[in-house]
């Protein structure tokens, strides 16, 4: 858990500008500025600067992520150890283990995903070279904020689309993971250590794959968490939902989240579709509807990048600390046999 914790974090930290890189592209896909990953990543820092700009976001992401991921390992490695004592397959027992794990620590996460991708698409305070309709002084008031105008529950926005991305996504991850290693395992014989060369490019491997995979529900989420919520005048059907933003999406800038660009540059006038569902299902229609598979796959680039890195830095982080764990409790084992 402890190994776990920190690996995941450290790598967390180490790729968070990339993620808002991410979330810039998947919040406000008309942007021209942010139309590619070094593009965006250089648009960002030359205007909002690195700590203010690439790096918002990054308290709550830290409160979110160390929290989380020693939730996380614990209960995957109590479920995935308990499946295959109990005779369970073992890809199965990796599956599970990967889903039991994230759906305990998605209540300690999500909440922080909402504040995190909130300050992320709004960058700086006062932001004069991109209105997302956001503007926070930091992550305290954005919580005050949000929960004083929205309500507590709002603190919980695309709680479903967020456990919809992360189950598949953690037991993906670490079913390709725990394979990938096998493999290496073989490759270098019985009884040796892959290396630190072996477990970063399975670990990236593992991430990236999965990451790529379950992009479309990665571009759901942070739409549902970052659009600005105005209430409907009427109640609609699905079909009559779909017809309406369609529509709106291209031709009505009232329908839209306030996300558009200063840029001289001529841009469509509307901004992301504002989903006005809390389905994942029906987000993933209206996008595709509106966009077609290219948005469902927006910012995949950034997303496949920091999926891999992380993913790596987190899983050799903590099979290296987890090493170093076993053998100090050998030790103490030993001192006390003496």
């Amino acid at each position: 858990m402890i190994a776990g914790g920190i690996g995941g974090s450290m790598g967390d930290m180490l790729m968070h500008s990339l993620d808002t890189v991410k979330t810039r592209q998947q919040g406000a896909p008309t942007v021209l500025k942010y139309a590619t990953t070094p593009k965006a990543y250089s648009t960002i820092f030359m205007e909002e600067g690195l700590f203010r700009g690439l790096y918002s976001g990054v308290t709550p992401a830290f409160c979110g992520s160390l929290p989380g991921t020693i939730i996380f390992f614990g209960m995957y490695e109590y479920s995935k150890r308990h499946l295959i004592d109990s005779g369970c397959p073992e890809s199965l027992a990796y599956l599970s283990g990967g889903f039991v794990g994230d759906l305990f620590a998605s209540f300690v996460y999500v909440p922080s995903e909402v504040l995190k991708t909130r300050l992320q698409l709004q960058g700086r305070y006062n932001n004069p070279y991109f209105k997302s309709g956001y503007n926070y002084r930091g992550t305290l008031d954005a919580g005050k904020t949000i929960v004083r105008t929205e309500g507590p529950a709002a603190l919980f926005y695309g709680y479903k689309a967020t456990i919809m991305r992360d189950l598949p996504f953690s037991a993906l991850q670490f079913a390709f993971y725990e394979q990938f290693r096998k493999w290496a395992k073989r490759y270098c014989g019985p009884g040796k250590d892959i290396g630190i060369g072996f477990e970063m490019g399975t670990g990236a491997m593992a991430g990236g794959l999965a990451g790529i995979i379950t992009c479309p529900l990665d571009v759901v989420k942070t739409r549902l968490q970052t659009q600005v919520r105005t209430p409907m005048k009427s109640p609609q059907s699905s079909s009559t939902m779909v017809k309406a933003q369609s529509r709106a999406f291209h031709t009505s800038p009232l329908c839209a989240a306030s996300i558009s660009s200063p840029s001289t540059t001529p841009l469509p006038k509307a901004g992301a579709l504002k989903l006005q569902t809390s389905s994942v299902f029906m987000g993933l229609r209206l996008i595709y509807r509106t966009e077609g598979v290219v948005g469902w796959f927006r910012g995949v680039g950034p997303r496949a990048v920091w999926t891999s890195v992380q993913s790596g830095i987190m899983l050799v982080m903590y099979q290296s600390l987890l090493k170093q764990l076993e053998k100090v409790q050998q030790q103490h084992g030993d001192g006390e046999l003496v």
